[in-house]
């Protein structure tokens, strides 16, 4: 294959991959576009759902099941990683983090079933930065109060108070780009990897891009909002 054409072909690839395609209008307001990534999420919300529903019908205190023991070792761990960063005082903020991480997890690898993973999308991305930004913002209102909230800005010298203000827009900045990029960079390498050796050599990659990164950048993202939030509250 010529040089032009694997490149037309990558940026086709690329085009096809940053398209998101509205699979239905809601007619309402002159009409509401719903986009696949949206779709693919209420997927996994349904999913995640009816596992739940599925999961928590047979609990027992005095015999506890294989599924159950498994599932409360799980949150255990995860109750313990997140108490570590953010304070047992403040774990009311877990279950938020546990479900975004869990989202993350899924949209992430979802590709392997043949879905397009949502957090491809940007506006997916964005609505999930944005609401940790109101998380991180939130924790520290409810600690320190709205009065030390706002003091907090001029220090440790008023001049300073503007670079402050920005940094609310640029945590979820960062979180949202962060996230978006490395998914988006991941499909690149693939499919370079796929044009030079399109056999055997790209499956290790595969399961290195679609699944290890793809559950790392859901950590990251859930780590990082708990770490800022420890930062705000501070």
């Amino acid at each position: 294959m010529k040089e032009g054409d694997s490149t037309e072909k990558l940026v086709e690839s690329l085009v096809e991959e940053l398209n998101c395609e509205t699979v239905f209008t809601i007619p309402v307001f002159g009409g509401i576009a719903v986009d696949e990534g949206v779709v693919v999420t209420w997927i996994i919300m349904a999913v995640l759902t009816i596992l739940s529903i599925v999961f928590v019908r047979n609990l027992s205190v005095e015999k506890p099941g294989k599924v159950q023991l498994m599932l409360e070792s799980v949150i255990g761990w995860a109750q313990d990683f997140f108490e570590g960063i953010i304070g047992k005082e403040n774990r009311g903020y877990i279950p938020y983090l546990m479900t975004v991480a869990l989202y993350l997890a899924i949209s992430n690898v979802i590709g392997l079933l043949g879905f397009k993973p949502p957090t491809k999308d940007m506006n997916v991305t964005i609505a999930l930065a944005v609401m940790s930004m109101f998380v991180i913002e939130w924790s520290g209102i409810h600690r320190n109060g709205l009065v030390h909230w706002c003091k907090h800005f001029a220090k440790p010298v008023p001049i300073v108070a503007p670079i402050m203000i920005l940094e609310i827009v640029i945590r979820p900045l960062s979180l949202c780009m962060r996230l978006f990029g490395n998914m988006l960079g991941g499909f690149v390498v693939m499919e370079l990897i796929k044009q030079v050796v399109p056999l055997i050599v790209p499956i290790p990659f595969s399961f290195y891009f679609d699944i290890f990164d793809g559950l790392l950048q859901a950590y990251v993202f859930v780590f990082l909002t708990a770490l800022f939030m420890t930062e705000e509250m501070e």
